[in-house]
């Protein structure tokens, strides 16, 4: 299993948010690509990022920071947030990014993901950000009344081969994976598509419990900055 820290950037920051919620914004570093090479030296070969602004406004922010990442470090580098038309899909691949998360316009301009999938294969993940079950939009600001395994299937039937799942409450929390919808959703998925398990992962524990299901990888980030979760431990975990 894969094991992806993670950075949120914000107004070129390292930041971390409480549930989504703008308001609760705090920085976490001083230097991105400091921490990046701090998890590039614990054993991560991967990193996940995301724009918030970026989220927020619909597009590309804070686009320099993860080409200048995936340039100076040997990272794989996964990004999202504010990535709307295939442009700027092409964009980030052409540029050295590994693989490009597509959000909102997953549940509201689906034929861009089958067109992105169909040109970029793996190198596509679909991010499925929802609140009791039910799918967010536009930086967690909209709610659909999709459900998160309805959309899913959709996505799967288009060709995408990772998802990115994220229950809402849970981020930021540090209170624990939510197992029962991972569990939902592997199922759902079956072997054609890797599943991500994002938002609340507290300790080693979550990291055993991602494992068991058979997710293919995790995404940690609040855990490593608090320091509940020592990352080359979960690396090793993940891996084994």
């Amino acid at each position: 299993m894969v094991i992806l820290p993670a950075i949120d950037i914000k107004d070129g920051n390292c930041v971390r948010l409480l549930k989504g919620d703008f308001s609760t914004v705090h920085k976490v570093a001083e230097s991105c690509m400091e921490t990046a090479k701090g998890f590039e030296a614990a054993g991560a070969s991967w990193i996940h990022m995301v724009d918030l602004n970026g989220a927020k406004e619909g597009k590309p922010v804070n686009g320099d920071i993860f080409l200048d990442i995936a340039k100076n470090t040997d990272l794989k580098v996964e990004v999202g947030g504010g990535i709307r038309s295939l442009d700027t899909v092409e964009h980030y691949i052409s540029r050295g990014i590994s693989r490009v998360i597509l959000g909102s316009v997953a549940l509201k301009n689906p034929q861009i993901v089958t067109d992105a999938v169909k040109e970029y294969g793996e190198k596509i993940a679909v991010g499925i950000d929802a609140k009791d079950g039910i799918v967010a939009a536009e930086g967690w600001l909209e709610s659909s009344q999709v459900n998160y395994i309805d959309l899913a299937l959709e996505m799967i039937k288009a060709g995408v081969k990772n998802i990115i799942f994220t229950d809402i409450s849970k981020d930021g929390t540090l209170s624990g994976v939510n197992a029962a919808q991972l569990s939902e959703l592997k199922n759902a998925a079956g072997d054609k598509c890797n599943i991500i398990a994002s938002g609340g992962v507290h300790n080693i524990d979550d990291i055993k419990v991602c494992k068991k299901m058979g997710l293919y990888g995790a995404v940690c980030g609040k855990s490593i900055y608090s320091g509940t979760l020592d990352l080359k431990e979960a690396i090793e975990i993940g891996e084994k």
